[in-house]
């Protein structure tokens, strides 16, 4: 039996623009993905995500094949990132329960 502890998303250590400390981690990062039971530098550049339109469904992929059952978005320190409807879309399709968030308060949810 898989103990679900074992399975929640690493805590976020330290925060400022541009610099996030997952607990864990090695090394901070830029910009982070956090899953169930890891997480990684979230490139922008692998799915051409742009401020506008914002977060793709294709960032929130990885997350779903790691069996995220709540998703915490952000849309930056400044608010500037959107999160695409498509990719609203794809999560309430697949039932995933999401909130779009500021990051101080996404990290704090």
């Amino acid at each position: 039996m898989v103990n679900m502890l074992d399975k929640r998303s690493p805590a976020i250590k330290y925060l400022s623009w541009g610099r996030v400390q997952v607990e864990g981690a090695v090394s901070p990062y830029k910009d982070a993905k956090l899953f169930p039971g890891g997480s990684r530098e979230w490139d922008w550049n692998e799915t051409d995500t742009r401020h506008v339109p914002g977060v793709q469904p294709a960032d929130v992929q990885e997350l779903l094949e790691r069996d995220a059952r709540v998703i915490v978005l952000s849309t930056g320190m400044w608010n500037r990132l959107r999160v695409a409807a498509e990719t609203t879309r794809l999560l309430e399709e697949k039932g995933i329960e999401y909130v779009i968030l500021q990051t101080k308060e996404a990290v704090d949810r």
